[in-house]
């Protein structure tokens, strides 16, 4: 028998994954990935394809999404001195006030800042010229003892662009380091597949996963059965990929993510929960920003509070749910925070034992990986 605090130490979030099963690639098609149902009041797994999940609702369903796009945010270039370099960018640049006319003609040069990881051959400078092609170059400004950067972009609009058009041009979408590509693998695949079909806030440097396996036609048809379809937006920052160094989890530093739930989705949430429906999350993102915008008060148990600003809050095994009756995932990696929240819902022994099961019929884990449902409100 594990002693009581066992449900709080790293390694009882650990499991073994052959490293073949982690998707390099998406299915075929959004919805052909395959769905692990789990139901916390019942014993035993279900097996579906993606295309099946309308099984699960009923009318009067409320389905909660994240609607962040993902931006380019990895910019390969080279030092003006020389020297190959590779910029990650932390958050969507923030545009300062300063437009200069093309020389040329071709449009004007503006400005923007942001936060970014910089890595080179030779540890770079404050005032390092960095050089990502014609239209875009950086200068290096404060660096931090953890080696975060903040660089001022220097980037030239053409008619009708915006910064968003040149990282398209320049940048590569941020995939993550389980995801092996070269440099010249990176495809217009990737560009479209790490990205939700209803993405439309540009901010974050990693993709809500969960919300990939969803295409337009298969959230018609769960709107034509009644289920209500609502929006958030919580920018996924790069903090969603660092890994938990503490042997006790709660000692843990949760990163903070920009939400966003405005005050007629919150409006909607609350009317579904009065009415006693159901609340289904999409993904690990949705959950944490309906949770974060509870109502804490005793006599508002359930509902939800707009909210807009930084989000801090970390969930793991012993938080109580507020708001979530049901959520959508994908497999999460071992020892990490998002496994910690979908623990704290469905219970830890159960979800290792819906992993391990997983892990024996061969289905593929993490962002291009297969899907998961976990309902504890049949």
């Amino acid at each position: 028998m594990q002693p009581e605090s066992y449900e709080y130490r790293l390694d009882a979030y650990d499991y073994f994954l052959p490293a073949e099963l982690i998707a390099q690639q998406p299915a075929q098609e959004r919805d052909a990935s395959r769905l692990l149902v789990l139901a916390t009041a019942q014993a035993g797994l279900e097996h579906f394809f993606f295309s099946d999940i309308r099984r699960l609702f009923r009318p009067g369903d409320v389905l909660v999404y994240n609607n962040s796009k993902v931006f380019p945010a990895r910019l390969l270039g080279h030092k003006q001195s020389g020297g190959k370099v590779e910029l990650f960018l932390l958050a969507f640049p923030e545009p300062v006030a300063q437009q200069v006319a093309d020389q040329q003609g071709a449009g004007t040069w503006q400005q923007a800042l942001a936060p970014a990881l910089l890595r080179s051959s030779k540890r770079a400078k404050p005032g390092t010229e960095l050089l990502f092609g014609e239209g875009l170059r950086a200068q290096v400004g404060t660096i931090d003892e953890q080696g975060q950067v903040q660089v001022l972009l220097h980037y030239r609009l053409g008619p009708g662009q915006d910064l968003e058009d040149v990282l398209r041009s320049h940048g590569r979408m941020p995939l993550p380091p389980y995801i092996a590509r070269s440099n010249q693998e990176h495809t217009a695949q990737d560009a479209v597949r790490y990205q939700t079909c209803y993405a439309c806030h540009t901010g974050s440097v990693a993709a809500p996963t969960a919300g990939l396996h969803f295409t337009p036609a298969l959230l018609h048809e769960l709107a034509a059965m009644g289920v209500e379809l609502v929006e958030l937006t919580l920018h996924v920052g790069y903090g969603t990929f660092a890994p938990v160094r503490s042997d006790d989890i709660r000692a843990h530093h949760i990163h903070q993510e920009w939400v966003h739930l405005p005050p007629e989705a919150a409006a909607r949430i609350n009317a579904a929960k009065k009415s006693g429906r159901r609340i289904w999350a999409v993904g690990t993102t949705s959950t944490r920003s309906l949770e974060f915008a509870a109502d804490r008060a005793a006599d508002k148990a359930g509902l939800v509070r707009p909210v807009s600003g930084p989000c801090g809050l970390y969930i793991y095994p012993g938080f109580r749910f507020q708001v979530v009756d049901n959520l959508i995932t994908n497999f999460h990696l071992p020892q990490s925070s998002l496994l910690f929240l979908v623990a704290a819902l469905a219970g830890r022994k159960a979800i290792l034992h819906a992993y391990d099961e997983a892990v024996r019929l061969r289905y593929r884990f993490f962002s291009y990986g297969d899907a998961m449902a976990i309902i504890t409100r049949p």
